[in-house]
């Protein structure tokens, strides 16, 4: 991001007879706001006098947003939730050892930084040539073949071993894993393909695609106000979720500087899992009795005991008959923190719809994405619990999964995983 130093270079360069360029306005349209977003402001640049010259207009707030890279932890984590997302894994090619990861590694950091200040990518195809950053990030990390590719397995973390079985998994080999693994995430489609693209190309000769997936959500501003994003069950989903705000967060969801190994200060671990809906099964229960299978309504995302959606569930309250009002296969009882020894990630999905099956069916669902300091404490811990009794597995299958080490985010002057590869 420019400071206010630059912002003012920027301005002293702008002849009458150029006008001001779409590029240049992102950097002087927005202030900065939380989470270290820069927020567009409505209308022209400050500072600029509009002129008839002055064309194209300053991008709307949508467009003009802008996530920070570098720093602390790599972006797209802590962010909320993107509109489009698009999940790539890649396997390096016969062949390419540490030395080809490191230099692909290095293009990687580099196109992303320069796509997420929302500049055109070098040898862009001009997909997003007319758009601002519109809150693009970029975020990489390695699947457990990686080290054994690059030479590095006294450096492969002992949280990257496999995820164990699970009786809802139906997994496809060739739609799991991989040696390195990219999300993209942005609030527009063109922007977040653009640079899907821009990737791919930069692999080159060194890698080569394993597999791929795209994912969508509510655009932001699509509701009234603010609210948890509803999946394609329509249920609200998310309610939970670790806040940044709450004291043991840090200690949940990133790995300590104090951490092993050293490279991972900072980063976390992304459980990746594709889950097919059965949407037709779903479907045909009533609300009520989708209600019951969640533990909350529908309508609000409240539990069945009261409240709101943030009221904390009665989980004991019995109703009519003596039945317990949440049932004790409910997902939302499970699901619990409280109810796993404490065990919790921050998950950050996506929706998909892939088109139709050939017996008819929809086939959509949920990219399924987590973060946690340690998997087997967070997602492990969590699935094994679902696996012995939650009455939502009848009405989902998990298709692919992946178990990837994200690093935390670059210094001035480095790229992501350079502490690994050249430590």
């Amino acid at each position: 991001m420019q400071d206010t130093n630059q912002l003012a270079e920027d301005a002293s360069e702008v002849s009458g007879s150029e006008g001001i360029s779409r590029r240049r306005l992102l950097g002087t349209a927005g202030a900065v706001g939380a989470g270290g977003l820069v927020l567009g402001a409505a209308g022209g640049a400050a500072g600029y006098a509009a002129t008839e010259s002055d064309a194209p207009a300053a991008l709307s707030t949508l467009g003009s947003t802008e996530a920070v890279w570098g720093g602390e932890h790599q972006p797209g984590i802590l962010e909320p939730l993107h509109a489009r997302g698009h999940l790539i894994a890649f396997d390096l090619a016969p062949g390419a050892g540490r030395k080809e990861a490191a230099a692909l590694l290095r293009r990687w950091s580099a196109t992303a930084e320069r796509l997420m200040r929302g500049e055109v990518s070098d040898g862009a195809t001009a997909i997003a040539l007319d758009a601002g950053p519109s809150s693009l990030t970029v975020t990489f990390g390695f699947g457990h073949s990686f080290f054994s590719r690059t030479g590095l397995e006294k450096q492969r973390p002992g949280s990257l071993d496999p995820l164990p079985p699970f009786s809802s998994d139906r997994l496809d080999p060739k739609r799991s894993d991989g040696d390195l693994w990219i999300q993209i995430g942005a609030d527009d489609a063109l922007v977040a393909f653009n640079a899907l693209r821009a990737l791919q190309k930069d692999a080159g000769s060194a890698a080569r695609v394993r597999w791929q997936m795209n994912g969508f959500n509510r655009s932001p501003g699509a509701t009234a106000h603010p609210m948890t994003a509803r999946n394609l069950m329509g249920q609200v989903d998310g309610t939970n979720n670790p806040k940044p705000s709450e004291s043991d967060f840090d200690r949940r969801i990133f790995v300590p500087a104090s951490g092993d190994p050293s490279w991972m200060a900072g980063g976390s671990y992304a459980v990746v899992r594709r889950i097919r809906m059965l949407l037709d099964d779903w479907e045909k229960l009533s609300v009520d009795a989708q209600e019951k299978v969640i533990g909350r309504r529908k309508s609000d995302g409240a539990p069945l005991t009261g409240g709101t959606e943030t009221t904390e569930p009665e989980l004991d309250k019995v109703g009519a008959g003596g039945k317990l009002v949440i049932p004790a296969d409910a997902h939302a009882r499970i699901s619990r923190p409280d109810q796993n020894g404490g065990a919790a990630m921050l998950r950050r999905p996506f929706s998909y719809h892939d088109g139709i099956a050939a017996d008819g069916t929809p086939d959509a669902g949920l990219l399924f994405i987590c973060w946690q300091a340690d998997p087997l404490r967070g997602f492990t811990a969590v699935q094994r619990k679902l696996d012995r009794g939650d009455a939502l597995s009848s009405f989902i299958r998990h298709e692919s999964s992946g178990l990837f080490a994200v690093p935390g985010g670059p210094g001035k002057g480095e790229y992501v995983g350079q502490r690994l590869l050249e430590g």
